[in-house]
């Protein structure tokens, strides 16, 4: 007896595009950096413009921690590969 797949199947993989997944990760650390210098930024008694770049400063120290630090060495996944 053989089984027959119906040709019209929804394959959720298939109909979902897998670079979304990289847009929802990169607007989490965004937002969770973004959060983080603020409340770290807060903490200081300085003059606006050192404060923005304290604030600027975290974020990006965050956000390269994720995408170099914590995603390339310990999760062994890269940025930017091939998924096909």
């Amino acid at each position: 007896m053989t089984v027959k797949t119906n040709p019209n199947a929804h394959i959720p993989k298939e109909s979902w595009p897998g670079w979304t997944w990289y847009a929802i990760e990169f607007g989490i650390v965004l937002a969770t950096s973004m959060l983080v210098s603020r409340e770290i930024t807060d903490s200081f008694e300085l003059d606006p413009e050192a404060q923005n770049y304290l604030f600027m400063g975290i974020v990006g120290l965050i956000f390269l921690g994720w995408y170099i630090g914590i995603r390339g060495f310990v999760l062994k996944k890269k940025i930017l590969r091939n998924s096909y």
